[in-house]
């Protein structure tokens, strides 16, 4: 139990930290200074790392042990949130959320691991990982009004709750045995060109919303990315010891696992920060009020986590992210199409949908993808989905920030952003119909 209430918590923390930020954005630009540019790098510095490192991260606990990586990672994520909440100035504190990006990268697949090497039983170990996506579910829940109440004291509060967290966390992981290691050679080709691969991909999509995709800048971050995608492909193919071993994608559950993660990120992440900054800047709602209009959305979500599983385990996995996904695009729909004229309960009923999505995809999706996995792939598995994930986060903050900050307006770009999310949605919906024939073939 100890084991999975450490991973309970350490994903609780790093997800926190993603919701807790939105609705403090406003106080942290009247704080620091810098436009709508210097806000988006201040939520996707977290999230550039965060998908670069990913595989990174998956390869390093499958080779070390789980449970040291996990140690690790958090040890490095509460030292950059204190920097966070120390910063004095912007490009300050976008470098602590780079480093805090790093932990959270290495934290989030190791506790994956944690919980599969715990609960080796498919039936037990899909259970937790719905406890596990609880704790996920309830710091999704609780960030933005969390983020509203610190932000009236200071938006660097945000940060420094994070050390009683992330200091109960270690104490609980002291009490876990040790995970198993698979000692083997770093493929450094492929932690480099993973690397680059990842971090271009991500910094070409932020810097085209402000600059387009024609400036200079992103055509070479966007180039880098091709060629060492290209790079790293060739190397896993051909090195002893690859970081991702290109036969996990034989696989047809991981490669349409990590589909639903994007799909699902798109619309689960980019939301929140398109409504932080509608509610405030549109509505003209405090950081707090802001952050009570998301409590039906993420209370739902947190109400409905618990019976996942089981909720899986009558239809099969296949049934609820399919529903899952359906409903984000059918909130998105729904919101694209409201006038903005509406009072801001009619919005905060409407993002219910897209909360409800979250405990129907997320925990069947992982839980299947454990169960196709080797145990000693169990880390890397973690992070391929889970870069599949931050990228579909990131993406979307860059490329909805940049169209709520063209010259056409917020609310052109708004329903613009929600119509892109509702299309990506449904294209991951027709994917996961193909599950039942993909579980029958792996």
């Amino acid at each position: 139990m100890a084991t999975l209430a450490a991973a309970v918590l350490g994903f609780f923390v790093i997800t926190l930290d993603a919701t807790i930020v939105n609705v403090a954005l406003p106080s942290i630009r009247d704080a620091l200074g810098g436009g709508i540019i210097g806000l988006q790098w201040v939520v996707d510095g977290y999230t550039l790392m965060f998908a670069a490192l990913l595989l990174s991260a998956g390869a390093l606990s499958d080779r070390i042990g789980a449970r040291r990586a996990f140690a690790g990672g958090l040890v490095l994520f509460v030292i950059a949130s204190m920097a966070c909440g120390l910063a004095p100035s912007l490009p300050a504190l976008v470098a602590a959320r780079v480093a805090q990006g790093i932990g959270a990268a290495v934290t989030m697949p190791t506790s994956m691991a944690l919980v599969r090497h715990a609960f080796p039983d498919p039936a037990r170990r899909a259970r937790a990982v719905g406890v596990w996506a609880m704790g996920g579910a309830v710091a999704a829940a609780a960030g933005p009004v969390l983020g509203g109440l610190l932000s009236l004291v200071s938006w660097r509060m945000i940060f420094w709750i994070n050390l009683p967290v992330g200091v109960l966390t270690l104490l609980l992981l002291a009490r876990a045995p040790h995970s198993p290691t698979r000692p083997a050679p770093f493929d450094w080709i492929g932690q480099v060109t993973g690397i680059l691969a990842m971090g271009g991909l991500t910094y070409g999509a932020i810097e085209a919303g402000a600059a387009g995709f024609t400036a200079p800048r992103v055509l070479v971050a966007l180039g880098v990315a091709v060629v060492a995608l290209a790079a790293f492909v060739t190397a896993q193919a051909k090195v002893a010891h690859p970081m991702v071993p290109l036969e996990l994608f034989r696989s047809a559950t991981v490669v349409i696992a990590t589909g639903i993660g994007f799909a699902f990120m798109v619309g689960f992440y980019g939301l929140p920060f398109l409504f932080s900054l509608y509610f405030q800047q549109q509505h003209g709602l405090s950081a707090l009020a802001a952050g009570i209009a998301f409590l039906p959305m993420m209370l739902l979500s947190a109400c409905l986590t618990p019976f996942a599983a089981r909720i899986a385990e009558r239809t099969g996995p296949r049934v609820p992210i399919m529903a899952g996904l359906a409903l984000i695009a059918a909130g998105s729909v729904a919101l694209a199409l409201v006038p903005g004229s509406v009072p801001v309960w009619v919005t905060a009923l409407l993002l219910i949908p897209v909360g409800l999505a979250g405990p129907l995809v997320m925990p069947p999706t992982t839980a299947l993808l454990l169960e196709h996995v080797p145990a000693h792939r169990t880390g890397t598995a973690g992070g391929v989905f889970n870069t599949s994930r931050q990228i579909g986060g990131a993406l979307a903050v860059a490329v909805f920030g940049a169209l709520i900050s063209a010259p056409a307006g917020f609310e052109y770009g708004l329903r613009v952003s929600l119509a892109l999310a509702a299309a990506v949605a449904l294209a991951a919906a027709l994917v996961a119909s193909r599950m039942a024939t993909t579980q029958r073939d792996t």
